[in-house]
């Protein structure tokens, strides 16, 4: 009984509360009054009433370009975006603040939060990479300016994940290439010449070992389907590509396909097995 009484008492000086705020809140919302709508925009902020502060934030911000308190609010117009997960509108507005206030003590949290707004927008690996990119160029940026910050390590983690989306990417299409090019010698071409680039242009990635396996197999199938007098080149081609593999991936995963094409690469060559691996 006790319980219930304290429960509705405290539900009822909540709605109060409520009711107060919601009040307080439409009336300065509505009233021209720039200093009234500062205070409260700045103490919902504080709050962590981010929509709200947001809103009057929205109001405000014009009024104060030029003046003292503009940089203040422009920071927090910006990040009250942020924290509403509005990232397309927080990453406009912190590159507003950073090309308004270069000078600006809160300048290098302006811009990692900048290259956060664009990281939050980056899509899975399979759609556009347009926003990925964008983000991978302002936290690069972060980076060197600002190898000492608070925000370095975080930054540097996201570039990261970003860049090892980008290959991902890049090396599903490298399969897709390999998928479609059975009968269709450009894509092949374009295949390896892709993933030999991949290669040579991402020498710590994760899926290195992945791009080296799949240049052997599209390889193999452009040297099977080749006219007669093209095949022995192909093959020695393919036979180089199986040894690039060995020697930097002795245990790879695809051990049991590699092995595979070897046989038909020492096949077709007629190379006895220590020859075509110790090379």
């Amino acid at each position: 009984m006790f319980f219930r009484v304290r429960l509705t008492y405290f539900l009822g000086m909540l709605f109060i509360f409520l009711l107060v705020s919601c009040n307080e809140y439409q009336k300065v919302l509505k009233n021209e009054d720039v200093k009234a709508k500062y205070d409260l925009a700045e103490r919902y902020y504080n709050e962590g009433d981010y929509k709200r502060a947001n809103r009057l934030f929205e109001q405000i911000a014009p009024r104060y370009v030029g003046k003292p308190q503009g940089e203040r609010v422009m920071f927090f117009f910006a990040d009250s975006y942020f924290k509403t997960e509005q990232y397309y509108l927080s990453g406009y507005q912190f590159e507003r603040f950073i090309k308004s206030y270069p000078n600006s003590d809160k300048l290098q949290e302006g811009i990692f939060l900048e290259g956060k707004s664009y990281y939050m927008l980056s899509p899975r690996y399979s759609l556009d990479q347009t926003d990925t990119d964008k983000a991978l160029a302002k936290l690069q940026n972060f980076i060197n300016t600002y190898p000492d910050s608070e925000f370095f390590d975080e930054a540097n983690a996201m570039a990261q994940e970003l860049t090892q989306k980008k290959q991902k990417k890049e090396i599903e299409i490298a399969k897709q290439f390999d998928k479609l090019g059975e009968f269709n010698f450009p894509i092949l071409i374009s295949s390896i010449a892709a993933l030999n680039n991949f290669i040579s242009d991402n020498p710590g990635s994760v899926f290195r070992e992945d791009a080296f396996y799949y240049r052997l197999k599209s390889a193999i199938t452009l040297a099977q389907n080749s006219i007669q007098f093209r095949q022995k080149e192909r093959y020695e081609e393919a036979l180089g590509y199986y040894r690039a593999l060995m020697k930097s991936y002795p245990e790879t995963k695809y051990q049991k396909e590699a092995s595979r094409y070897f046989e038909i690469i020492q096949q077709e060559l007629e190379l006895p097995e220590e020859e075509a691996v110790s090379k």
